[in-house]
């Protein structure tokens, strides 16, 4: 990837590091509003679809809850 020495540095570091926790309660949470089952650690064995669905509504959640802070919600 243009601009990117480490490809895995990428993956594990985020803009604001302190909301790391947070990220990983929230994922939980949808995952577990999904029934998808998350366990401690590695979790490689879920599906594309299954993953792709956590992160997606991640995404929609995370909009959605933009759209009401802008609004005055």
């Amino acid at each position: 990837m243009p601009g990117s020495s480490n490809s895995n540095s990428s993956n594990s570091s985020m803009a604001v590091p302190e909301a790391k926790d947070a990220m990983k309660q929230f994922k939980e949470e949808v995952a577990s509003e999904l029934g998808v089952n998350l366990k401690d650690g590695y979790n490689g064995d879920l599906t594309s679809r299954e993953a792709g669905s956590i992160g997606g509504e991640m995404v929609k959640k995370m909009i959605m809850r933009q759209e009401e802070q802008m609004s005055g919600k």
